[in-house]
């Protein structure tokens, strides 16, 4: 069996992996596409570097838009000279889809989308859209499935790779502590995003909020597990920070070591600062409470803000029903705003538990690894 992926971000690449893992169980698969390094490691060579993809926002686009339609085409055309069994992009819809788009112009070959669009949170339209171009949508989280298969297309619920990662145990956590000396201090995990226009809008802002938050809490460590496509302009940007953090780099380090750091630093850490994305569902699964955190480009903010049907950005609070973990979104994401916030969330950060193990359950913690899940979908639906 031939398998084209294309995914365009880290959390792309972590559930195309996961996937990639799941069906090498199931069927003899040659992969080809485009992905990141976990993708690479579970046996494909990436067209291009993954990381050329990994751009959010409207504005932030526009500069770029020359060199990612080079990319699109380049990718489509892979594809149709491939003629794999099945087309499978991950997220990044913009990109993905515009590629199933003009395979689907070309050919017959079935088109699978992971990662339903957020329909139920803005530009609802897009899912009739999507079915003109994708056949089956695979959904990482239990109440998407309907939207998709009312616009057209078919669906599964196949949860989110995060509730198969291992936590760290007690041993790793505790070599983490002699490894960076955190002793028995209070730790701050910190989590600008994987992107770089991320890290440049917040970091700054990240910084000014936890100066305040260390004049009441001046024995806090601070922790930043980063990406290696981030992890120069981190550096970079935490240089005014009134700490120095630690910076867990995966250029500086193994594979296995990095990731076996950083599963210690998310469950050593008391709390979290965090950008909004799907980090989120891992700080639920180490049951480290958060303040959530972000902003666009201004253009972007205005015109998104003006789309949303929903009152929070946070899966946490979106999956469990609540509204358990504090936001900074848009004008709120400021040094006052983010700061008191995270003092009280430190005064009681036991609020968010109940939430957290309600959001794990139903993103199907206890069963079968999403990964071999959604393989088995895909495979079960082929013609």
């Amino acid at each position: 069996m031939r398998v084209f992926l294309v995914a365009g971000e880290a959390s792309g690449d972590r559930l195309g992996a996961a996937l990639m893992a799941g069906l090498k169980t199931l069927e003899d698969v040659e992969f080809l596409g485009v992905g990141g390094p976990l993708m690479q490691a579970e046996g494909m060579t990436s067209l291009f570097p993954m990381d050329e993809l990994s751009v959010m926002g409207l504005a932030e686009i526009l500069p770029k838009y020359p060199h990612l339609k080079r990319r699109l085409h380049q990718t489509a055309e892979a594809v149709l000279e491939a003629q794999p069994d099945v087309l499978i992009t991950i997220d990044s819809p913009d990109f993905s889809l515009r590629v199933a788009k003009l395979v689907k112009a070309k050919s017959s070959i079935r088109t699978v989308h992971y990662v339903a669009p957020s329909v139920w949170a803005w530009r609802a339209g897009r899912a009739v859209k999507m079915a003109r171009v994708i056949d089956h949508v695979l959904a990482l989280l239990p109440f998407e499935p309907p939207f998709m298969e009312t616009a057209g297309m078919e669906c599964d619920f196949v949860g989110h790779p995060v509730v198969a990662e291992p936590i760290a145990s007690d041993t790793e956590v505790a070599e983490f502590k002699t490894k960076y000396e955190t002793g028995d201090d209070p730790v701050l995990l910190v989590l600008p995003g994987s992107r770089r226009g991320e890290v440049t809008r917040l970091g700054p802002t990240f910084g000014k909020a936890l100066g305040r938050v260390l004049q009441r809490h001046p024995a806090l460590k601070l922790v930043i597990p980063t990406t290696a496509s981030v992890a120069g302009l981190v550096k970079e940007v935490v240089a005014d920070w009134p700490v120095r953090p630690i910076i867990l780099d995966p250029n500086n380090m193994r594979n296995d070591v990095y990731k076996a750091d950083k599963a210690a630093s998310f469950r050593l850490s008391n709390w979290a600062l965090a950008a909004s994305g799907t980090v989120s569902l891992e700080l639920a699964a180490a049951e480290t409470p958060m303040v959530i955190a972000y902003d666009m480009n201004w253009i972007s903010r205005a015109v998104i803000s003006r789309m949303l049907k929903v009152d929070t950005l946070t899966l946490v609070n979106l999956v469990s029903e609540t509204r358990a973990v504090p936001e900074c979104l848009g004008k709120d994401c400021q040094a006052d705003v983010i700061a008191p916030k995270l003092l009280k969330l430190m005064e009681s950060p036991d609020d968010q538990i109940a939430a957290m193990r309600l959001t794990m359950k139903r993103l199907g913690k206890g069963g079968e690894a999403p990964g071999l899940r959604a393989a088995k979908a895909v495979l079960t639906r082929m013609p």
